[in-house]
């Protein structure tokens, strides 16, 4: 009987959509002014990031072997102790310059290739490491020298679901601009079903930015599904801080789900030909019982939820590399 109830109460997240085509949508370029998003970006420049970068996926960096990021210019080597903790420091071997990268792990030290110097992540030989933050789905490495903030203990961390409720997948991908062109995107949800109607139907910005206290965009939207099978949510956009914006599922199917985007410098500050990686992070949660089974799946789902976030940013770093386009040749309209 309990069964039955529960059945009879199970509702289908998706609806049949009935409205406009492309070309007949409300035009959103007058709500979208340059000045609101050029306003919102300058407060989020203005946060602290406590000279944290987001260097990749937590499971990327794997226990026995070392993995190698270029941040702002700077070569870091990153690797694990033998209980798993995240080590990480200069990419160069401090005696002749070897790429650390290419090294081996043993027994938790970092063994250089080419004459032995073995590194057990404290300093050593004019080498320093550097500090690392392991948040379960994304790594961190703090660069004081690249940041030049006032450094903090720990990076800015936005809220997810539980540990253990979600499913996670973490998409990179690297184009020719700067972090602020990539969080200016993101700042931008007018554009989405314009540029990404493959994706995103019916958006409409509800709410937008206020001030410091309340500089959300608020927006209801549709994720399209197949033909016209839509699943409807409402969401909120937040900047906390300079190289991250959080799309976080407020209402509808997936209450709670987070997509985060983090905006990497890759080049130094000022490079002529600047370098940025987006390293997005999907952690997806629902409460529907049938939900344990997309986390059993997680392995299979993940290569898929890759693929999604990589159509979108195919579009949206052309469209980041165009406003970097744009500013460095002093056409930039605005």
């Amino acid at each position: 009987m309990a069964d039955r109830a529960d059945k009879a109460r199970w509702t289908s997240p998706l609806r049949r959509r009935r409205g406009p085509g492309w070309a007949e949508q409300t035009p959103t370029w007058r709500a979208a002014r340059p000045a609101l998003i050029a306003d919102t970006l300058e407060r989020a420049a203005a946060r602290p990031s406590g000279n944290w970068f987001v260097v990749g996926a937590s499971r990327e960096v794997r226990p026995g072997r070392p993995s190698g990021r270029t941040v702002g210019g700077v070569e870091v080597v990153l690797w694990r102790s033998p209980a798993g903790e995240l080590r990480a420091g200069p990419g160069a071997c401090p005696h002749l310059g070897a790429p650390l990268r290419d090294s081996r792990v043993v027994c938790g030290t970092l063994v250089c290739h080419w004459h032995g110097l073995a590194l057990d992540g404290s300093a050593f030989a004019g080498w320093q490491p550097y500090p690392a933050h392991d948040d379960g789905v994304l790594v961190w490495v703090r660069l004081d020298a690249v940041g030049g903030e006032e450094p903090s203990e720990r990076p800015v961390i936005p809220a997810r679901p539980a540990p253990g409720s979600g499913v996670d997948a973490v998409f990179t991908a690297a184009g020719r601009c700067e972090p602020q062109d990539v969080v200016a995107n993101r700042l931008d949800p007018w554009h989405g079903s314009w540029f990404h109607p493959y994706s995103f139907v019916d958006l409409t910005v509800v709410r937008k930015p206020r001030g410091d206290e309340d500089d959300a965009f608020e927006v209801d939207v549709s994720f399209r599904v197949a033909g016209r099978l839509v699943v409807p949510v409402r969401a909120e956009f937040t900047a906390p801080e300079p190289r991250t914006v959080v799309m976080r599922i407020t209402d509808g199917e997936g209450a709670t789900s987070v997509v985060e985007t983090h905006a990497t410098p890759l080049t130094a500050a000022h490079a002529q030909q600047p370098r940025t990686a987006v390293i997005e992070a999907v952690v997806a949660a629902s409460d529907r019982p049938g939900f344990a089974l997309a986390r059993a799946a997680a392995p299979v789902l993940r290569p898929l939820m890759r693929q999604t976030a990589g159509r979108l940013w195919r579009d949206d770093l052309a469209y980041a590399e165009r406003r970097w386009e744009l500013r460095s040749t002093g056409r930039f309209p605005g």
